[in-house]
């Protein structure tokens, strides 16, 4: 007790205290720890790995593109119909009835759309086939559906044609051929805006589309940027279309109510032509707006 109280009522001088020099154990170094790769990963969850794992380097890949050296070429696209192919500089008015494999009726398709597993890339005019075709492509396959046409003709078969027969070089020169007598005489025209028409008529328009495209140039009218309707030019007298009373010029704007400026309509009232009793066409000839009542019987 004498030794504990001195210690507490005499301060020693801090000269007289030791002075202890503590040096860690030679050894190893060892890495800072973090808590990094706790919170880098769900510390539940042993299979997915890390929540934000490093970036991967990217690995380029080339694009594969059709070629399109010749596309007037290519081949047909095996088992896709075209049934309807309407070109026009209004990219809504360009568009295609097309029919794919394994689909039941045509569907009404623009640039872009998929088709039985490829993309329409393109809808317009084959000259060297002379048919509207559509391109689709897969790929790096360009393929085309021509409306007259089932195939390309190979180099070998195009150098085996024959010249074409007179009617038919006649109809290339001069236009469309002159409406055959056998479907003028089922066409009776009661006055400028009736006519009386046998059903076999409808069926030569819906059996034989390339002669009646080739009467008549088809271009959409507008009005203030509207489409209004859908103007029909190169029309003669003697065409199937002439006989029926239309005049060149003429503005196309309803089939039995269905409205011409909209594509869609325009498809549904040609899809209903076959069953039809009846059609009441609206045109405007000159500015005028004027009813053609055609009967079918």
């Amino acid at each position: 007790m004498s030794l504990v109280g001195a210690a507490m009522t005499t301060p020693g001088s801090s000269a007289s205290l030791p002075s202890f020099n503590v040096k860690a154990p030679a050894g190893p170094s060892r890495p800072a720890r973090v808590a990094e790769p706790i919170l880098a990963r769900n510390a539940f969850d042993s299979v997915t790995g890390p929540i934000k794992p490093k970036p991967v380097s990217e690995i380029a890949v080339k694009e594969e593109k059709p070629d399109l050296s010749d596309p007037l070429a290519v081949p047909a696209c095996e088992g896709i119909k075209a049934l309807i192919i309407t070109e026009s500089n209004d990219p809504v008015w360009s568009l295609a009835a097309l029919q794919a494999p394994g689909e039941t009726a045509p569907k009404l398709r623009r640039v872009g759309d998929d088709v039985g597993g490829k993309r329409v890339a393109y809808i317009g005019y084959n000259p060297r086939n002379q048919t509207p075709s559509v391109w689709l492509e897969s790929g790096a396959t360009l393929c085309q559906s021509m409306l007259f046409a089932s195939a390309v003709p190979t180099a070998s078969a195009a150098a085996a044609t024959t010249a074409p027969p007179p009617a038919a070089a006649n109809r290339a020169n001069n236009g469309p051929a002159k409406l055959a007598a056998d479907i003028a005489s089922k066409i009776q025209k009661i006055s400028d805006s009736e006519f009386h028409v046998d059903r076999a008529v409808v069926e030569k328009i819906l059996g034989d589309q390339a002669e009646l495209m080739k009467s008549a140039r088809v271009v959409p009218d507008t009005q203030d940027g509207k489409v209004v309707g859908v103007r029909l030019f190169g029309i003669r007298p003697d065409t199937l279309l002439g006989t029926l009373g239309i005049k060149n010029g003429d503005r196309l704007e309803t089939i039995n109510g269905f409205d011409m400026a909209s594509p869609e309509k325009a498809l549904e009232a040609y899809m209903r032509l076959r069953t039809a009793d009846g059609l009441k066409v609206q045109v405007n000839r000159n500015g005028a707006p004027m009813t053609i009542d055609y009967k079918i019987k």
